[in-house]
């Protein structure tokens, strides 16, 4: 079954437990939460605190994303405010086994991510101790980004390999997918996909998500 991910944070921030709300009644099947740091992408959004209050406000599972440079310096703190996923990205981890068995021992799911202009051979090591792989479809750092294409490509290859290592490791894919493009997306090979202004920039989540799920 594939999943549909709203970006939390592309909602209405001044409201966020209405949006926690609303998505839940709109069919979410898990909360996106971009975490960024200024260093590793030229934004900066939330912590941990947030993270927590995401996680006191609803009970649809948490898919953290760290975008963030050192990553490991922080899995604990991420892991104990809520998140059901973790994931970090490969370019900003030197050692990413260390930090991904972290992540499991503390009781989260790891995933790792890779940014648009890393080849999928970056994960070749680290693809047997994972629960997912984040295709990052656009260039991380802000919302409402139009989506790579090649990106397809990428996601076509990394479900061959899976498939051929016999793993059930899953694929998410995060940036610029709206209503339009899905299908294209979820027919590429990815069971977790993710759309902040996708979704929230429109005028109806329920809609809109029931839509997404209709192409997919």
């Amino acid at each position: 079954m594939k999943k549909i991910a709203p970006s939390i944070l592309s909602g209405n921030l001044l409201n966020l437990a209405a949006e926690l709300e609303l998505i839940k009644e709109a069919g979410a099947d898990l909360i996106h939460i971009d975490i960024m740091d200024g260093i590793f992408v030229p934004n900066i959004t939330a912590g941990w605190d947030i993270v927590s209050a995401i996680k006191s406000g609803t009970d649809i599972p948490l898919d953290v994303h760290l975008m963030i440079d050192k990553p490991e310096r922080y899995i604990e703190e991420f892991v104990k405010s809520g998140a059901d996923i973790l994931t970090i990205h490969q370019e900003g981890c030197i050692h990413l086994h260390r930090a991904v068995e972290k992540i499991r021992e503390l009781g989260a799911s790891p995933g790792v991510a890779i940014n648009p202009s890393t080849p999928i051979s970056a994960l070749d090591e680290i693809l047997d101790y994972i629960d997912l792989v984040l295709i990052m479809s656009v260039n991380p750092g802000f919302s409402g980004q139009e989506f790579i294409y090649g990106s397809l490509f990428k996601i076509e290859n990394m479900r061959k390999i899976i498939a051929k290592r016999e793993l059930e490791t899953l694929i998410e894919v995060d940036g610029g997918i709206k209503v339009l493009n899905i299908a294209d997306v979820a027919n590429s090979g990815a069971n977790i996909i993710v759309s902040g202004s996708g979704i929230f920039k429109t005028d109806d989540y329920k809609k809109t998500i029931m839509e997404m799920k209709e192409r997919i």
